[in-house]
């Protein structure tokens, strides 16, 4: 090879390395276009934010944050843009890109996903801890006592993700943060509203105080202040609740029952879709009640549910199993633990001897015990300090050391004055009155560190009150149409649905059963088809004068019965209340299904009766039994 042709191949080598390097570590504010991964409204498009994993290392590589804009074609659109992120960590967004368009149809909407998330690249997933927590749930031992499933199948994850090239420490609240600021310059917005729940209020927070001049309001929904002890404080604040629902001492009386006998019942693995046996503590129910009560149709049978199960009715308990399956598959578990392992569990003591283990603390102990990351870099919980002390923009974003860049001395320039605070921007802080994850007292009391905030509650909801609540949807449009009014569009204080205390539902739990198999109404509708035949014949006796009262009487006896406890269970305030039990008026209308049967009885056993006039007495029977012995039983 000449001299020439090796200089030149190694100015080759050395271009190519460059372009290399550049493409590796693309800077911030880079995007690129993507088909949308789910169902959006017309006018959204999506794309990718490319930014790198860790802002604090040089030439850390790319990785990809997904997000969604909702352009607005209202006549009269606002100039600024409302920017969302779901919860959890690692709950996705892009799914409720509809709702959010819907519910602010003047302003352009923009969702981001968590870095790390199901619509970003890489996707921290960790099935593998799933698997580890449904096997936890198989035994009948406490979960403290039986972690090891738990540890094995997050080292397995960890393992493999490290394989992956994914760096951990770079997910983590304040890079999420940072994230939000960078995207806001990318798509070009001068300033935009910004919109957490949960888990997000703490990077929307915290995105607000390192990009002051790009916030024109924060919605806080369902806040989780940065010096919460969240794990610390789950069990009295679940307890919190409890109380204000009335049903302690029956809430003591489950866990104990439960914590001597668990609860065996049957699900589906939310992995594998197998039918699986599980058992159940009183604090592993505890725990599964604990996130049920993040929902507002749900909330109003808990007292009645609970009095089932202090009672040993644990049937009862298969609608919140089987939705907890859901629940396990909802998150991205490899950046849950990342965030919570950095950002929370190290700030905790967890202390021992309690009278309540609730599962989520002991798993997450456990998985950020075998991760072993460090806890997280002092720029998120100070970021989030100084925008609670009113001075906001004074901290830099992930990544930054704090240094001067070296000591002043005499012969150098005087040095600048400090920049003046930027004034914060307005905050509206909303949760739930039963919320047991961000109590509202907690919620109430951070906001009133928060210059520029305000608090609201709403009766009868739990968990992120802008899913649950039409009131509380409007009360958030309404502030970011005007930060400054304190006018209340509507009544934040009227419950969506009344409590349903003990004794107000006759407990069953083959109401849920029936509607997951239809099937199981068959001897209901075959006795109102048989009703309305008899009626029908009955009537034509009658008018032919060759009798058929008796058979009239009974087809409308019968229909009176259905109709009735039709209206009953219509007029139910909160149908999810089928899921535990049936209106106790069903035990009295049936008093009209027996008489209908007497009168069939009676047709049937006349002189001259044909043979086929038996049919309606032994459907009757047929539906007495599973009225009174089955669905009622």
């Amino acid at each position: 090879m000449t001299a020439f042709a090796a200089a030149l191949v190694v100015t080759f080598l050395g271009l190519f390395g460059l372009l290399s390097g550049a493409a590796h570590a693309a800077g911030p504010g880079q995007t690129e276009e993507r088909p949308c991964p789910v169902a959006v409204p017309e006018g959204t498009t999506c794309g990718f934010l490319l930014v790198p994993e860790r802002r604090d290392v040089p030439n850390s590589r790319t990785i990809k944050v997904g997000y969604a804009v909702h352009r607005s074609t209202a006549a009269g659109r606002k100039p600024d843009p409302v920017v969302y992120s779901s919860g959890g960590p690692g709950s996705p967004s892009l799914q409720l890109t509809g709702l959010l368009s819907r519910m602010l149809p003047d302003r352009d909407v923009v969702v981001v996903e968590q870095r790390g998330g199901r619509y970003s690249e890489p996707r921290l997933s960790c099935p593998e801890i799933v698997r580890g927590l449904v096997q936890t749930l198989q035994s009948p031992a406490q979960m403290a006592k039986e972690t090891a499933p738990i540890i094995r199948e997050a080292l397995t994850c960890q393992d493999r993700l490290q394989r992956e090239h994914i760096d951990l420490r770079g997910y983590q609240t304040a890079e999420i943060a940072a994230d939000v600021v960078d995207l806001r310059k990318a798509l070009g917005y001068p300033k935009w509203n910004l919109f957490g729940v949960s888990y997000s209020t703490r990077s929307m927070l915290q995105a607000a105080s390192d990009d002051p001049a790009g916030t024109r309001s924060v919605v806080l929904d369902s806040f989780l202040p940065a010096k919460t002890k969240w794990y610390d404080e789950a069990t009295p604040a679940l307890a919190a609740t409890i109380a204000k629902l009335g049903i302690t001492a029956r809430f003591d009386a489950m866990v104990a029952r439960l914590n001597a006998r668990p609860a065996t019942l049957e699900t589906r693995d939310p992995l594998t879709h197998k039918r699986i046996t599980v058992n159940l503590t009183g604090d592993d129910v505890a725990t599964i009640l604990e996130e049920a009560l993040h929902e507002a149709d749900v909330i109003p049978i808990v007292p009645a549910l609970v009095d089932g199960l202090a009672d040993g009715r644990t049937g009862l308990l298969q609608p919140l199993v089987d939705q907890a399956g859901g629940g396990l598959t909802s998150h991205d578990w490899g950046l849950y633990y990342a965030v919570q392992c950095q950002d929370e569990v190290p700030f905790n003591s967890f202390p021992d001897g309690g009278r309540l283990r609730l599962f989520t603390g002991v798993a997450d102990a456990a998985v950020c015990g075998a991760w072993n990351l460090p806890a997280a870099r002092g720029e998120s919980a100070a970021a989030i300090a100084t925008q609670d002390t009113g001075t906001a923009g004074s901290t830099g974003t992930a990544g930054s050391t704090g240094s001067t860049g070296g000591m002043g001395t005499g012969d150098g320039p005087e040095p600048a004055p400090p920049a003046r605070p930027a004034p914060a921007p307005p905050v509206l802080v909303v949760g739930g009155q039963f919320d047991p994850t961000t109590p509202p007292e907690s919620a109430r009391e951070a906001a009133r560190g928060v210059p520029g905030a305000r608090f609201a509650e709403f009766a009868g909801i739990g968990h992120a009150v802008f899913l649950s609540s039409e009131c509380g949807r409007r009360t958030i449009a309404a502030f970011l149409d005007d930060p400054a009014a304190t006018g209340a569009p509507c009544d934040p204080a009227r419950a969506p649905y009344p409590i349903v205390r003990p004794g107000e539902l006759a407990l069953t739990s083959s109401a849920y059963k029936a509607i997951n198999s239809p099937l199981l109404f068959a001897p209901l509708a075959l006795f109102v088809l048989v009703s309305a035949v008899q009626l029908l014949a009955g009537l034509a006796g009658l008018v032919r004068r060759r009798g058929g009262g008796p058979t009239a009487l009974a087809g409308l006896a019968g229909l009176a019965f259905a109709g009735l406890s039709a209206l009953s269970v219509h007029g139910m305030a909160d149908q999810t209340a089928l899921a535990i039990g049936v209106p106790k008026a069903l035990a009295w209308y049936g008093l009209l299904a027996v008489l209908a049967t007497a009168l069939s009885t009676v047709a049937a056993f006349r002189l001259r009766a044909r043979a086929i006039q038996i049919v309606p007495s032994l459907v009757g029977l047929a539906l007495l039994a599973w009225l009174y012995g089955w669905l009622l039983g």
